[in-house]
């Protein structure tokens, strides 16, 4: 896409197009055309992250001579110091990895499981009618150190003790906070300083740091030495998991050390569609990638392109196959083991979409129903609106040898469930807080099982090979902003940085928000079709990818520009 009008958003320059006419990489003119940064090029390697300093230590990990595996947990590690409101190792961790070996692509789930003690009895005996979004009864088994120890020991050539050390250095000796995770950090102080320990670990001198502050997490430091040393048995078994059980039990919380210890992580087969030629690969229950593909498939019968990139019919027709994929999530997405006999392959299927297509009227926004499948029940929508959106970091990197991974990590809302687990320097996250207390809902919480979840890395594959490896943060947008992206780069020949930028819209609380690149006459006509509109800056999340030429292997990278990410490679 050629851009044609730039709009200033709070210091975001935001790539819009006024007109359905769009410019593909190959037909672009030769000379310098762009009013924004052409997208980085490489050919040994590529990371793409939210922050520099973990751009620029997996690139060192890839220089170093190791792969695309010891490269992204080398700078996953990174950014779970260096991003505390969003990520930390008292998280979650997905992603999807493609073997250049085996020539395949291998999802990897390292969600955490409920307590064994998490029953609804347990809720109602505490008098609780909805699981809090904080505090200790919404925090389920941290995942993340399982999914790195996984990923390294299945696909990469690095030890933890070698790959954390960066992560260490930085936990130790500090590091410099930017403005956006100040921002981030500052509007969660009054969640930290309900927790002394949170308070003590997170508000030096009694307030987030400010821009340009020193930020040092001793404690976390001693905590990834000791991971580093004794590999994940340190953090499931050993002296890390006795600090978290002590904690959870001072707080009168279910997870203990019997919880910890079960804790796997599940190598699964990704869920694909094929939109337009181009495979569409995202993670299965219970997270939220059939969102995406259910919205591409119903999308798919529609001129896209022939309307317009975020002209008013396609910004209607994108929300509209939100509401449907969304009354359909919250009926039926749980774990994969609670859902309906049959659900998912009904939900991403092109039958399941043709008969659900009629549905959608091009002059009205509309309300749907969940398809019906066996009977199951419905539950409120789970649209997560209001809540936080500084929650996760989404990664992606490639290397020479034709290895590429899409990995997202998570503390679900600012800062997860706002305590840190003793002396530990971790946060834990908030994801029980995805369970509902409805009887017989496939996502009413239980013993050893995993919540509702919108963590989705994402892979585009071109006859087979990994094509765009992407993904989007934030909540329940990630599934609609993946949506976008795909059509950013399939119907509109948008180049990897291009597809990022771009305006986008959310569907979110019955509102359609949408950022300033969207104009004023898009607004109207949205609004003549019943929608409600608002105003999208900072709840579109951050985006990251890697595109590969199939024919040079050439790799080009996108890092959003609403974030302070960067995309480099060597």
């Amino acid at each position: 896409m050629r851009p044609s009008l730039l709009t200033l958003l709070g210091g975001l320059v935001l790539v819009t197009s006024s007109s359905a006419q769009t410019i593909t990489p190959g037909d672009r003119p030769s000379g310098n055309i762009r009013g924004t940064r052409s997208a980085p090029q490489a050919r040994h390697g590529m990371i793409a992250t939210s922050q520099a300093l973990a751009s620029v230590a997996g690139l060192k990990a890839l220089q170093d001579g190791g792969n695309a595996i010891d490269a992204a947990i080398t700078a996953a590690a990174v950014l779970a110091v260096t991003e505390p409101s969003m990520n930390g190792i008292g998280g979650d961790f997905f992603a999807l990895v493609y073997d250049a070996k085996t020539k395949k692509v291998y999802g990897l789930d390292s969600s955490g499981r409920s307590s064994h003690r998490a029953t609804p009895e347990e809720f109602a005996r505490r008098g609780l009618k909805e699981i809090p979004n904080s505090g200790p009864l919404a925090v389920d088994v941290p995942g993340v150190v399982e999914g790195w120890s996984q990923m390294l020991s299945r696909f990469g050539t690095s030890p933890l003790s070698k790959v954390l050390k960066p992560a260490i250095g930085y936990a130790r000796e500090g590091f410099g906070v930017h403005e956006i995770v100040a921002g981030d950090w500052a509007a969660a102080e009054r969640k930290l300083a309900r927790d002394p320990a949170a308070a003590k670990t997170f508000l030096p001198g009694g307030h987030a740091p400010r821009p340009g502050e020193i930020f040092q997490n001793e404690n976390l430091a001693k905590s990834l030495e000791l991971i580093a040393k004794e590999g994940r048995d340190a953090f499931y078994k050993g002296a890390i998991a006795q600090a978290i059980a002590a904690d959870m039990k001072s707080r009168d919380g279910l997870i203990d050390l019997e919880d910890l210890a079960a804790h796997k992580a599940d190598w699964v087969e990704p869920i694909s569609t094929n939109y337009r030629g181009y495979d569409v690969l995202e993670m299965p229950p219970s997270t939220q990638g059939f969102v995406a593909l259910e919205m591409l498939n119903l999308m798919e019968g529609f001129d896209v392109k022939a309307m317009g990139h975020n002209s008013a019919d396609y910004l209607h027709l994108v929300s509209e196959a939100k509401k449907i994929a969304f009354a359909d999530r919250a009926a039926y997405l749980a774990d994969r083991g609670s859902m309906p006999k049959g659900a998912l392959q009904m939900l991403i299927s092109k039958d399941y979409a043709a008969k659900r297509r009629p549905e959608i009227d091009m002059q009205k926004a509309g309300s749907y129903t969940a398809g019906v499948l066996g009977g199951a029940s419905s539950a409120p929508p789970l649209d997560f609106a209001g809540r936080d959106f500084g929650d996760t970091i989404y990664m992606t990197v490639a290397d020479s040898q034709g290895n590429v991974v899409s990995m997202i990590q998570s503390l679900f809302d600012s800062f997860g469930a706002g305590i840190v687990a003793g002396e530990t320097g971790i946060t834990l996250h908030n994801r029980g807080s995805g369970f509902v207390l409805t009887p017989g809902h496939p996502n009413q919480i239980a013993p050893g099982k995993r919540p509702l979840h919108t963590l989705v890395p994402a892979m585009i594959l071109k006859e087979g090979r990994p094509w765009v490896s992407f993904g989007v943060m934030g909540g329940d947008n990630q599934g609609q902003a993946h949506a976008q992206v795909v059509m950013n780069l399939v119907d509109f020949g948008m180049n990897v940085r291009d597809a990022g930028d771009a305006a986008r819209m959310r569907h979110m609380g019955g509102n359609l928000a949408l950022e300033s690149g969207i104009g004023s006459e898009v607004r109207k006509a949205l609004e003549l079709k019943g929608h409600r509109i608002t105003e999208g800056r900072g709840a579109m999340g951050g985006y990251q990818a890697i595109m590969i030429d199939p024919k040079t292997g050439l790799m080009m990278g996108g890092s959003d520009l609403r974030k302070d990410g960067l995309a480099i490679g060597w």
